[in-house]
């Protein structure tokens, strides 16, 4: 295990020794990896204070973008940490594809057990993801799933908050260290509006489009047939400027999109969204 006195992290910004500690009285630790930072922190510290004791799963499925699971594949490559890819699809649950305000919960229900079905078998006994204590300010139903199958949370344990969180991975050099926030696919269908393994994939493909033009956060909203896409606020102009504007409303309505819109306000953030 690295001493975390030794830590550069611990320079200007949280000390991670609290948190090597606790995850070193774990024993064999599976961490939810997602593309994001925070699960990545996790990792990280995971791997430091387990070595070879410590494992992180990414989900993939219908509601998945590549682009996270490619962001996932980059961070554990970088950690050094094993890693292994878990299907899941929670369009087998029916409360899941009615799309209710608490769609999260039943999501949640279905990916943990996913993960404890692989760490029963493999003798994992702890189980860990990235929550902190800024999530509690959102509404996250997924957040009591996860309670409910076991995870712990050791950055919310520790106190850390996003900016701790941030600095950390600049400190530690996670290549994702910077990346912004993504969330599920199925976060841009509009509430009440049944979700499907074809608008899932639909979705997935017009943000791949987006993204292939070089814009970092991409959101692209569905109202059954209609679309509206958000990037940065910072990335407004270029996506308005023609001929560029052209091109995206052309390439998404050639997927599907009946009416294109391409929101002048950019994106903005919601809980898991």
């Amino acid at each position: 295990m690295t001493d975390a006195r030794d830590d550069p992290a611990t320079a200007g910004g949280p000390d991670p020794g609290p948190l090597l500690r606790d995850l070193a009285s774990g024993g064999l630790t599976l961490v939810a990896l997602s593309g994001g930072v925070d699960s990545a922190v996790v990792a990280q510290l995971a791997f430091r204070a387990l070595g070879r004791r410590a494992q992180a799963a990414t989900l993939i499925g219908p509601a998945v973008s590549r682009a996270e699971v490619d962001r996932a594949t980059a961070v554990a490559g970088a950690i050094g940490i094993s890693h292994l890819l878990v299907p899941v699809d929670p369009l087998t649950s029916p409360e899941y594809r009615a799309n209710p305000s608490d769609r999260c919960y039943f999501c949640r229900q279905i990916e943990a057990a996913a993960l404890r079905a692989w760490g029963s078998e493999h003798g994992i006994v702890r189980y860990v993801d990235g929550l902190h204590a800024d999530d509690l300010g959102d509404d996250r139903p997924g957040i009591r799933a996860m309670d409910e199958a076991g995870f712990t949370h050791p950055l919310l344990a520790a106190g850390w908050r996003k900016s701790d969180v941030r600095r950390y991975a600049r400190s530690a050099g996670l290549p994702n260290a910077d990346t912004p926030s993504d969330a599920c696919l199925a976060s841009r269908f509009a509430r009440g509006r049944s979700i499907s393994a074809d608008g899932l994939a639909r979705v997935a493909r017009a943000e791949e489009r987006l993204r292939a033009r070089g814009f970092v956060r991409v959101r692209v909203r569905t109202d059954g047939d209609d679309a509206r896409v958000e990037v940065d606020p910072g990335e407004v102009p270029r996506l308005l400027a023609s001929p560029l504007a052209d091109a995206v409303v052309a390439e998404l309505r050639a997927l599907g999109y009946v009416r294109v819109t391409l929101d002048e306000r950019g994106y903005r953030p919601r809980a898991g969204a």
